[in-house]
Formats: C-alpha cells, structure tokens, sequence
C-alpha cells in the first residue's frame, strides 16, 4: 500500500499556495508531511501540514468543516496537540487524511478556503517534536559505516560476525531527543587517552554528529506479538533526520562491554517534519545488494516485495557553518552527502527485528538508522569518519580545521528525494548549534 503511486504523486499538481510550486521547495503538494507546530501568538501546540514556506493547521481546517467528510475520530486526532493519535490509527488512516489534504491545496480546488483561517507562515511559528516519543532506538544499519569504523578499532576483524545476520541496535535516551534549531550543550564525562593510567572527568574533546534517518511508529503490535516482515512497513507512519550526536572520547571509554550511554544520551536532533512513506512512494527502489558470499537473511527478515521495493532512494548531506562562518555571512560547508538507499538493513527489517522477540511498539516510538554512509569519503556521515578518529583534518573556507566540533560550530542535516518524472520531496532542516563551555552553569 505505502509502495503504490496515486493521484497525490501526480507532478503535475500545482497548489494554490505560491511558494508550494516553486521547483526547490522541499514541501510541494505531493509532499505533505506531518508536524508540530505553536503560533508565536499562541501557548498550544497543533498539528500542522507543511505546504511550500505555510503550515496548513488541521484543527483550524476542523473548524471550519473542511475535514467533515472524513471519519468522525480521524477528525478528533487532528485536533490532537501531537501526533500520537494520528500515528495509531495506522496507515489507512493517514493515507485517507492525505488524499484529502491533496484536494483541499491543489490549485483547481473548489472555493479554496481563506488563507488566514487556516494558514500559518512558518517564520510565525515554533516547530515542536512530532510526537511524545515513549521509546527511542539507533541501529548500525550501514555496512560501509560499520566497516570504516571497524578498521579504525579493530583493524584485522573491522565487522564483527553477527552484522550480516541481524539489524545492530541499542536502546537511547528518549528524554533528550529535541527539535531542529535547539542549541547542544558540550557534554561531560570520563575519558581515558592511551596515554592516561587512568581516566579524568570533564567535557568532551571529540564532538561528533552522525546523520541518520529516523522513521516513527504508527499502529504498535502488542507485548508478545511480532511483526510479521509482510506487513511490517503498515506500522510505519513516517520518516524524518536524525543528528545521533556523539562524544567520540567518552564513548571509546565507556562502550565496552555494554555500547553507548553518556556518550549519547545528552542529545538527539530530530527533524520537525514526518515526510509519509506514501510520500515516499516514488522513491522506492531495491534494497541494497548484498555481495557474493554474504549470507541472505534469516526468512523473518527476507520477503521478495522487500527486496525488490525496501530501499529508499534518500539523499542526506551534512553541512558545518563555524562560528566565524556566521559572522562573515558564508554559506555552510558540505562535509558529505550519501544515499539512504545503501543501508544494509532496510526500515522493514529494523522494526521486524525490533519486534522479533514480541517486544512492544508503540505510536510516536522512535527507530533511527545509525549513521547513513557509503566508501567513498565524501560519503562518510560523521567525523569520526572522515577524520580518521582525529587524526586527519578538515580545512573550512575560512582556513579553519576540524578533526571534532568546536564550540560555535552548526551543524545542518539536509534529505530530499529526486526522481525523474516526480516532484521532489524535502525533508526540512535538522539543525543544532555547540553552545561554548563557558556560557554554561558549573565551569
């Protein structure tokens, strides 16, 4: 269902909002992704819809009776003040509001409603979190990245038997997960050199970012109940970026033999807006191509409609802007950009894996794909990466080097999908800036 073309991916569709036709948005009718949002005039939250440089508000589209021909508590879940009820009324569900959402914004639309009644412009508004995520988990999905990290650490063995059998993951912190635009701060921790006899505590020399795709849960399964790799992708409502950042120096400290804990869990970026798999239907394409030799999945994890149709064809880049960068108005700078498409574990896999055990999902669960890279290193999706572990150097255009973050430093995560006869689809900013050690409380 969420692999089909309809209607709504017509190219041709123009809307009667301007700024939604321009060939570079990232949010055309045939987008329509989900979020939150709060008026700056307003203490509540709503659901929005993003349409070119406007958020469409539902609750308002409510009001005015221009969602009263869907079903009475798919209405009720648009006045919601986030989109956990929407997520669980599943796929169907979302689809139905979609297809509606497309009439109402496309340019031949009957007596198209006033803009002021349920239009909000986005630099009018707050992008919240999408939903209230209960649980949060960051998997190891890309070959490439485990392989290049692999070889900084484990030279002779980089990529560990199970990798090619099962979806990596470990559970995160989903207390700190925070909107595009939130300033990180440095976190503290142990850190232990080579060279130390033993570790000091304080903050973090190797800053780190990774750029990751998350998707959101819909419709849960309950305790005890695997989901079935068949149907897995009906639980899902929606992708979004993730900026999984990373305190390089505490975690070599810390991951053995549990992974990641402090060295994660101060800070995960998120973007505000959930672009639909519908949406993503043109998009799709194989799953990436295992090599001769390696093991096919485990037959939970492997379906033909999976192989021919689990990949995504997402392309994400990583840009850094230093402080000094800002000043001067230059543009950021791109560190990398790689293909969501070449993840060795699909979404569907993930979240089949995830539930395998009959652990529970539940709508508004967060699942991020780890660090999305490929070989080449202009590929590579963090620091660690690209530096070698520090040991090289990046040289910005203002002459600046970076082997880790730097206070001031601003990271900007950029999706968008492009196929030849289809719009393109965006998905927003996911953006956060190192706030200095010496602004913050008990240096």
């Amino acid at each position: 269902m969420n692999r089909s073309i309809n209607s709504t991916h017509n190219p041709s569709l123009r809307s009667w909002i301007e700024s939604a036709n321009q060939k570079d948005t990232d949010f055309p009718i045939q987008n329509l992704p989900f979020g939150v949002f709060r008026p700056r005039n307003s203490n509540n939250s709503r659901i929005g819809v993003a349409i070119g440089d406007r958020i469409l508000d539902l609750a308002a589209c409510c009001q005015v009776g221009l969602l009263q021909e869907l079903p009475q508590e798919l209405q009720i879940a648009c006045t919601a003040p986030k989109l956990n009820q929407l997520m669980a009324m599943g796929s169907r569900a979302a689809s139905a509001l979609r297809d509606r959402l497309s009439q109402l914004l496309r340019a031949d639309a009957q007596n198209p409603p006033l803009e002021s009644k349920i239009l909000c412009s986005m630099s009018e508004a707050e992008l919240l979190l999408p939903a209230d995520i209960g649980d949060y988990t960051d998997f190891y999905a890309s070959i490439f990245h485990a392989t290049n990290v692999g070889k900084l650490f484990r030279p002779d063995n980089p990529l560990l038997p199970n990798y090619k059998y099962l979806p990596i993951a470990y559970h995160g912190r989903a207390s700190s997960i925070v909107p595009s635009g939130t300033a990180i701060a440095r976190p503290k921790g142990q850190r232990k050199s080579s060279q130390e006899p033993i570790p000091s505590f304080g903050f973090s020399q190797s800053l780190d970012y990774e750029v990751e795709v998350g998707f959101f849960i819909g419709s849960g399964n309950q305790l005890g109940h695997p989901i079935s790799i068949d149907n897995a992708e009906e639980h899902i409502f929606g992708l979004c970026l993730v900026n999984d950042w990373s305190a390089r120096d505490i975690q070599a400290w810390e991951y053995q033999p549990l992974g990641p804990f402090l060295s994660k869990s101060f800070a995960t970026t998120i973007s505000p807006w959930v672009v639909t798999l519908e949406a993503l239907a043109p998009f799709r394409c194989q799953a990436f191509g295992r090599v001769e030799g390696d093991p096919p999945p485990l037959p939970y994890l492997s379906s033909s409609l999976n192989t021919e149709l689990g990949g995504i064809e997402i392309a994400v880049e990583a840009l850094l802007r230093s402080e000094q960068m800002r000043v001067v108005g230059m543009q950021p700078f791109r560190l990398s950009c790689a293909s969501f498409q070449s993840m060795y574990w699909t979404v569907a896999q993930m979240l089949v894996h995830h539930s395998s055990n009959g652990c529970n999902l539940r709508p508004g669960d967060l699942l991020a794909s780890g660090t999305v890279s490929e070989a080449e290193a202009e590929t590579q999706g963090c620091l660690l990466e690209i530096t070698q572990r520090g040991s090289k150097s990046i040289q910005l255009p203002t002459g600046e080097v970076r082997s880790y973050l730097v206070d001031g430093d601003e990271i900007e995560l950029r999706g968008y999908c492009e196929q030849e006869g289809y719009a393109r689809v965006g998905f927003g900013e996911c953006r956060g800036t190192v706030l200095s050690t010496s602004t913050k409380s008990g240096v």
